[in-house]
Parts: structure tokens; sequence; C-alpha cells
């Protein structure tokens, strides 16, 4: 599970995809777990949830690179695209709304972008969170 956004832009709805990883981490009780891991750059927790092994990954880069981190993380984890979910922002839905999209084009989306440029795939499945337009 990746959350997209620009690390160390806490609070801002673009890094919404790490905040809500910060969420989950804490209701897994992981949250004091999480590292730096300098071969994906990126800070990532183990987790485990209804008997699946997770990887939590917040990569450490700006979201037009975020890309470099999860294709890192996949190889290590040995994970296809198919087993990455990518939790990111959505100018285009109202604040507060929610929609899963498995696959499909970034939609002008930097950080799902470059994901899909780094993994040469686009079948991951999106946890998209509408922050609205300013």
């Amino acid at each position: 599970v990746v959350g997209l956004g620009n690390y160390g832009l806490w609070g801002t709805r673009h890094s919404v995809g790490m905040e809500v990883l910060d969420r989950l981490a804490r209701q897994l009780a992981v949250a004091e777990g999480w590292r730096m891991d300098k071969r994906c750059c990126a800070d990532v927790v183990l987790a485990t949830a209804h008997g699946l092994e997770l990887v939590l990954l917040k990569p450490r880069r700006f979201m037009n690179l975020n890309g470099l981190s999860v294709a890192s993380a996949a190889e290590i984890y040995n994970l296809g695209p198919k087993d990455i979910y990518l939790v990111h922002d959505d100018l285009d839905k109202p604040l507060g709304k929610v929609a899963i999209k498995l696959g499909g084009s970034a939609r002008g989306h930097n950080g799902v972008q470059s994901c899909i440029s780094a993994l040469h795939s686009s079948e991951m499945t999106r946890l998209r969170i509408g922050i609205g337009r300013p």
C-alpha cells in the first residue's frame, strides 16, 4: 500500500495519501515501526491485516518521482503491479469523497503516472481521495 505525496509537505491536500498511510499504520498498531529503507528511498513498515501481509510505503521523493520508490520496493518485496494499492489525492473529486479504481490512465496525476512509467503497467488499484479544486 503506497501513500503518494510530496515527502515532508505534511498537512497539504496533495500529500493526503501519506496521511492515510500514517492513520492505517496507527490502526494496525505499527506506527512506531516506520523506518527509512535506502534501497527504495522510502519510509516502510510491515503489517498484518485480516491474514494478509502488508508493506506500507511512503516514498521520500517528490510526487513526480514516487514511481521510482514504488518500483524498487516492488522488486525488493517481489510484488507485481496487481499487488500494489496506490492511495492518492484527486482534484476532480469533492473534498472527502473516496473512490476505488482498478487500472486505467493516470488522469493527469503525476505520482500515478510516475508509478505507471516505472512499473511499465497501469494495473495498480487506486484509492482516490477527493481534495477538490482550490
